[in-house]
């Protein structure tokens, strides 16, 4: 068991000190001339403002919930709450900082140079510092609780023993507990990052568009728009910050998802064996670190190439790829050496392709991302036809561009759905319910490789973004508009991982939830129970309600920069002729504000909501409650991200001349703008938004299910 755990540690330095390698390399190229250097710096300063006042906020509530762990559960569950909650705030800092440092940095390579290959390189060098930190800084902190509380407290023993530890409550508050700790102090900060970083994202966003675009009819990213530097600051805090906590916490709660459940099955007295106990618990984060590996291989082949092509498809594929293929490799010969003398246990298990069950099961998981990703480039790609719909609708005016792109958005769940019941039945069939926590993992074991291609977008954008406002020679733009356009469809894939990882990793916690609260070695849920019915009921409503008040915060930002990218355009003398310069703070502070009160409710609701459920009616309530909200979010998120993207793409293929006739400024290109206002804060904001609302409530739920199973209203009044 040691020598397994010092590979994952070698996993993690490996990864992390490339990271940095990557980080001061970028940071110390040059920046370019004065102004983009000041541009850059105002996009920084706004980026850092935010993010730190966002920071104190959640830390406000943190404490809160670490305390709460502590007192009901245990002071470990409660450290490891704060750990969880570091990492996934450092990683997003870390992403942040490296994006507002790299996006310059592109801008002046390909003013340099006019060499798209080179300058892809840089952005994509960029992105992999994020990339690498979040499955770094996850594996890392998983490590840490698995040494220190697992090994170094005795807590895996007293699993092994069946003697897991009770609190002053005479509740659970073993290694399952304090591995959910750990798993919620990710989710929170995930949580909070993505709701405010999008808020803000969006605000800006709309507010831009709606008064440069379609009213004063400039150009996207002019420097005359009051708004364009919190645009390029929301990038910032809610693509890359919001992307990167949302993975990561995606990745820890598939990796611990396994481990858990393996707990579960052991107490439950699905299988006997302590010594396979401790095989499936270490599976999941071995099995990750093969991934990390496999992810500082594949980005290594690309990055360390001298020739870089002029292909941003073909390069950001080949990374992901190889990080994929070796990762499968790696995990093969991990699962064949770990369970190949376990044969006496794969029955009651349900392992039933012997050694290698787990593993297939978690190449299910890989292939079912790729194919969601795929048909999210399908369904969002102006290459295709989906898309090309909406732009060609476009001439209709805005009315049907926006009912085409709802069509896209519905028609294009069937797909991705169908793909993950696939993956979830398969792996079932092939390793039991235990294989259901492996399909989630395998999905997201190269996390790495897909955050750093995501993350390359927004970076590319924002480099757009300076060489406009700088006033660099067209041909610059011509090149970040060109890695800007891959990057939007490189995000619209890694929205498809974000959202079936959410579901997988969801339902994954959902059976350890059953098994903490049921007896036996079967955990069901009768859903024609009224109380689960009722449950399932209101669940399914709940995302609706989380998306609506999403995008009330969104339109309510959104609005008071309408009314102060207005104002200015009137009060400023010289504004519109480009003689005066707009006051880009006011436009800063006003996103920054309105996204910080806006996130509040969202977020707590989420947290709250199960836990008030669960204190007045009871755990199967709380069962019907997370397996309604789970198959309603993810057919939100489906829709809120396709149609979204499919809107901004056709914009896009309209400024690309795809459209006879019809460019910018003509009523076609003016109706697609409106199409792609109404879907940015379904794709950036409610989309990603809900992956985390699934997650995080089935964590909190599996948290506080051994309270609230014995201790509840329902159970006093006699009614459960």
């Amino acid at each position: 068991m040691d020598l397994l755990l010092i590979i994952v540690g070698a996993a993690v330095v490996l990864a992390c000190a490339y990271a940095f390698f990557n980080y001061f390399s970028v940071k110390k190229l040059e920046e370019g001339t004065e102004e983009m250097a000041d541009i850059a710096g105002s996009i920084r300063s706004g980026a850092d403002t935010f993010i730190k006042y966002e920071l104190k906020v959640v830390a406000i509530i943190c404490a809160v919930i670490a305390v709460l762990l502590g007192v009901v559960i245990s002071w470990q569950a409660m450290l490891a709450f704060i750990l969880g909650g570091v990492m996934s705030a450092a990683a997003g800092w870390t992403g942040l900082k490296i994006a507002t440092y790299a996006n310059v940095r592109v801008a002046n390579r390909a003013r340099t140079t006019g060499n798209l290959g080179r300058t892809l390189k840089v952005a994509l060098k960029g992105g992999s510092v994020m990339g690498l930190c979040v499955a770094g800084f996850a594996l890392f902190g998983a490590l840490v609780v698995y040494a220190a509380f697992g090994i170094g407290m005795g807590q895996i023993d007293d699993v092994a023993n069946k003697a897991e530890a009770l609190n002053w409550l005479g509740l659970s508050s073993g290694f399952t507990m304090t591995l959910s700790g750990y798993a919620l102090g990710c989710s929170v900060i995930a949580l909070f990052n993505r709701v405010g970083g999008g808020i803000y994202t969006k605000a800006a966003d709309m507010g831009a568009d709606l008064v440069g675009k379609t009213e004063e009819h400039i150009p996207e990213d002019d420097p005359r728009n009051p708004a364009v530097i919190a645009d390029n600051v929301g990038d910032n805090v809610g693509d890359v910050a919001g992307l990167g906590s949302d993975l990561l916490e995606s990745y820890v709660g598939a990796i611990l998802s396994g481990v858990i459940l393996a707990c579960e099955q052991f107490l439950h007295g699905v299988y006997a064996s302590a010594e396979l106990l401790n095989k499936l618990m270490l599976f999941p984060v071995i099995f990750a670190a093969c991934g990390l590996i496999g992810c500082v291989i594949g980005l290594g082949i690309v990055l360390l190439r001298r020739g870089f092509s002029k292909n941003p498809h073909r390069e950001l594929n080949a990374a992901t790829w190889a990080s994929a293929g070796i990762t499968v490799v790696l995990g093969c010969v991990l699962s064949y050496f770990l369970f190949k003398d376990s044969a006496q246990s794969f029955s009651d298990l349900g392992f039933r392709a012997g050694a290698f069950s787990p593993w297939l099961a978690s190449v299910l998981g890989i292939a079912a991302g790729i194919a969601i990703g795929f048909i999210a480039e399908y369904y969002t790609s102006y290459d295709f036809s989906p898309t090309k719909k909406v732009a060609q609708s476009s001439r209709e005016g805005p009315a049907l561009t926006v009912t085409q792109g709802m069509a896209t958005g519905m028609i294009s769940c069937m797909i991705p759905v169908i793909v993950l019941a696939v993956a979830l039945f398969g792996s079932y069939i092939l390793s039991g319910f235990y294989g259901i926590s492996c399909v989630a993992m395998g999905m997201l074991s190269f996390v790495a490789a897909t955050v750093s291609v995501d993350t390359y977008g927004p970076i590319s954008d924002n480099a757009g973004g300076i060489a406009e406002m700088s006033g660099l020679d067209p041909a610059v733009r011509e090149i970040t508009d060109k890695l800007d356009s891959v990057g939007n469809t490189t995000a619209a894939v890694g929205k498809g991982f974000s959202i079936g990882s959410a579901a997988l990793a969801a339902t994954s916690l959902m059976i350890s939830y059953m098994y903490a609260f049921s007896e036996g070695s079967s955990p069901t849920l009768d859903v024609i129970n009224p109380i689960a019915l009722c449950g399932a009921l209101v669940g399914a409503a709940l995302p609706f309600m989380f998306s609506g008040m999403l995008i009330e915060a969104v339109a309510k930002a959104a609005r008071g920069i309408v009314d102060e990218v207005r104002r200015q355009f009137r009060e400023i003398a010289g504004l519109k002729e480009g003689t005066a310069k707009p006051d880009y703070k006011a436009c800063i502070k006003i996103s920054s504000q309105n996204a910080l009160r806006g996130m509040k409710v969202p977020c707590i609701l989420a947290v709250v909501f199960p836990l008030a459920a669960g204190f007045i009616f009871g755990g199967h309530f709380v069962g019907g409650l997370l397996i309604g909200a789970t198959l309603s979010a993810v057919m939100l998120a489906l829709y809120a991200g396709n149609a979204g993207g499919s809107w901004d793409n056709a914009k896009k293929y309209i400024e690309a001349g795809g459209l006879e006739g019809c460019g910018k400024g003509s009523p076609a290109h003016d109706a697609s703008v409106v199409g792609d206002t109404v879907g940015d804060p379904l794709k950036d904001t409610v989309g990603p938004s809900l992956n985390i609302l699934i997650k995080i409530m089935s964590t909190v739920s599996l948290v506080a299910v051994a309270v609230f199973s014995q201790y509840n209203l329902f159970s006093v009044l006699g009614w459960a």
